[in-house]
């Protein structure tokens, strides 16, 4: 059995940001809290542009054709974004490690996070747990963390859309 909440909860909300792309820099931030991140960030206009390259990084590390691929573009995001680990008891929470600095932007932080997480996901349940939608024409990110490892489909709708589908093309 593979636990790991941390890569779990990275790469479900970088999935969810890029299934659903919020419209500004608050729909971010709430998308971030959703997903259990509590810090605040300094804000600069250009959160929600950068954030979006972010974004648009990480799915190329979805659409990577090979383990050695993804492994090699995940290397470059985690090198772009690291930082020194260091204790915080910040909210009065508890001390924790985070692995960023005090001051780090949105942006920056979403990066470590998402690489980070995506990269323990993938060595824990395998580099093959990130990809597609299998119900065409549907293109959502599907991060697999079911336990048998097979989840093709982004939702149930899609997964019985492309069932209907099947059905059909044998009964022709």
């Amino acid at each position: 059995m593979h636990l790991n909440p941390y890569g779990e909860y990275a790469v479900l909300m970088a999935a969810s940001l890029a299934n659903d792309w919020p419209a500004d820099r608050a729909g971010i931030e709430q998308r971030t809290r959703d997903f259990g991140m509590t810090m605040t960030f300094p804000v600069d206009p250009r959160d929600h542009a950068r954030t979006r390259e972010v974004l648009d990084d990480w799915l190329r590390i979805v659409d990577a054709r090979t383990a050695t691929e993804r492994a090699a573009l995940l290397n470059v995001q985690m090198a772009s974004a690291a930082a020194y680990p260091r204790l915080t008891d910040h909210d009065g929470e508890g001390w924790h490690l985070h692995y960023r600095d005090e001051d780090d932007t949105l942006p920056h932080v979403l990066r470590a996070v998402i690489a980070v997480g995506t990269s323990l996901h993938l060595v824990t349940r395998g580099m093959g747990r990130l990809g597609r939608c299998a119900a065409a024409p549907c293109t959502n990110v599907v991060a697999d963390v079911t336990r048998n490892g097979r989840q093709r489909y982004c939702s149930v709708r899609c997964a019985n859309r492309d069932a209907v589908r099947r059905h059909r093309a044998r009964r022709s």
